[in-house]
């Protein structure tokens, strides 16, 4: 449980406002510098103060949607939150280089949403359900 003085800490580094949004989100507050966006407008941080972050929780994403989905990342983005890449992808200048033309553009996983995929069949099915025949009944005279 975080002490009194840190969350006043947590007040004077990043703002009342920004504060009370983290407490919402992610129920900590973070400081530290802004890194980029993407074409989503999540946005990317990173602290290099060693005393502040547990090793390796420094980089961290603060999503547009909050559905915290985190197929919301895309790839760049995810190589540089997971440490695989050192530089994130604005300042690389090997993964600006390497973007091909003809990449698409970065899709969310819609899986679970109104906006998944879903096939539909057009082969007349094997077994066709059973449906009685019964004459309609007359009433007796």
């Amino acid at each position: 449980m975080p002490s009194l003085a840190r969350y006043i800490r947590g007040i004077r580094a990043v703002g009342i406002k920004e504060w009370w949004h983290q407490m919402q989100y992610i129920g900590d507050v973070k400081a530290g510098t802004f890194v980029g966006s993407d074409q989503f407008g999540n946005r990317y941080f990173e602290n290099l103060n060693a005393e502040q972050e547990v090793p390796g929780r420094h980089r961290w994403v603060d999503f547009a949607q909050h559905d915290l989905n985190a197929s919301q990342v895309p790839a760049e983005w995810h190589a540089w939150l997971s440490h695989i890449r050192k530089d994130a992808p604005p300042q690389d200048v090997m993964m600006q280089s390497s973007t091909p033309s003809w990449k698409a553009p970065w899709v969310e996983n819609l899986t679970g949403t109104r906006g998944a995929y879903r096939p539909y069949n057009t082969v007349k099915p094997k077994i066709e359900a059973w449906q009685p025949k019964a004459a309609p009944r007359t009433a007796p005279s």
